[in-house]
């Protein structure tokens, strides 16, 4: 008996320790500099205006003028919008040099890489290559060449790097070019975080679940399979089924009505955490379909994922498996 109480207490203290070693910030971070992409909207967009409130020198990317405007009419003075297509390198390079010359010798506390496009999320043999290219060049080779242009002035600060990924970085359960791209953020990430430890710059990932933002847009996504699927040559339509899409499209939209996440501000909470601790943590696994789903799966035998992720599947016209 004594050994099972002073196992628990152990337990106990252990985790006591933790929670105070989470919830301790570094100080004297009013004014220092922050990058965010993808400030147009959902994420990127509240986290801009969060930390303007809280005291940190913004600089907030967004993909268009509109958004950008409509941005800088609810901010402070303080806050800088510029345009960013993370897409194209001599805009990076741009950005970057602009971005050098208004930190200047304090350098960049931190860098939020939250830049992202869905792209369709469909069998893998309804789609060509450039449906993959689109979602890898935004989602994966867009974060490294921002990083790697803003490198220099995050170690000027020893600063934060907060990458965001998703729990599709974990668990592929859909085609397309998003998957991909997520599970290289999470190797880049790991990478970038073991390189950078010499140099006191921390290197964060942070995991969503599906949240309710323009990217996970039923409508939307929908809307993009559908033009996909009437674009298929007859012979893969009929492998599939002519009823296939539908059956489908309402398997898809039960799972997204049970795993949706409105409240985004949980995932800027973990991005504040990255920037703000003095002991952030590497992943920040967040939303309840994450934590209790989608993270618990991605660590089970094949076998099991296979299993349950396709039985939210409908099933094809005439089997092709044996």
């Amino acid at each position: 008996m004594l050994f099972y109480v002073l196992l628990f207490l152990v337990i106990v203290s252990l985790w006591w320790h933790w929670k105070a070693r989470d919830s301790m910030k570094v100080t004297n971070l009013t004014g220092k500099y922050i990058f965010i992409t993808g400030c147009d909207t959902g994420f990127g967009n509240m986290a801009a205006k969060i930390f303007d409130i809280k005291g940190f020198r913004v600089f907030a990317s967004c993909l268009t003028e509109t958004g950008a405007k409509e941005l800088k009419a609810v901010t402070s003075n303080q806050l800088q919008t510029v345009l960013l297509d993370v897409r194209d390198s001599d805009n990076v390079k741009k950005v970057a040099a602009w971005v050098k010359a208004e930190v200047q010798a304090e350098g960049l506390w931190g860098l939020v890489n939250n830049a992202g496009i869905m792209g369709p999320s469909v069998p893998t043999d309804w789609l060509d290559i450039e449906h993959f290219r689109e979602p890898i060049e935004v989602n994966l080779i867009g974060l490294i060449n921002v990083t790697i242009n803003m490198l220099p002035l995050i170690k000027k600060a020893k600063g934060r790097i907060v990458n965001v990924s998703s729990v599709g970085g974990r668990l592929a359960f859909s085609g397309g070019g998003y998957f991909p791209s997520k599970f290289g953020v999470e190797g880049f990430n790991d990478s970038l975080r073991r390189d950078m430890a010499a140099f006191g710059v921390k290197v964060c990932c942070i995991q969503p679940g599906l949240f309710k933002t323009a990217l996970s847009n039923p409508a939307n996504v929908m809307k993009e399979k559908e033009v996909i699927w009437n674009k298929l040559p007859p012979d893969i339509k009929m492998q599939y089924g002519e009823d296939y899409f539908q059956k489908d499209a309402v398997k898809k939209q039960k799972l997204s009505k049970i795993c949706l996440n409105k409240d985004i501000s949980l995932v800027v909470q973990c991005m504040e955490h990255a920037l703000t601790s003095l002991h952030p943590r590497a992943h920040y696994v967040v939303g309840r379909d994450a934590k209790l789903f989608w993270n618990p799966l991605s660590r089970m035998p094949a076998v099991i994922q296979d299993f349950l992720l396709l039985r939210n599947r409908a099933e094809l016209a005439v089997s092709h498996a044996k």
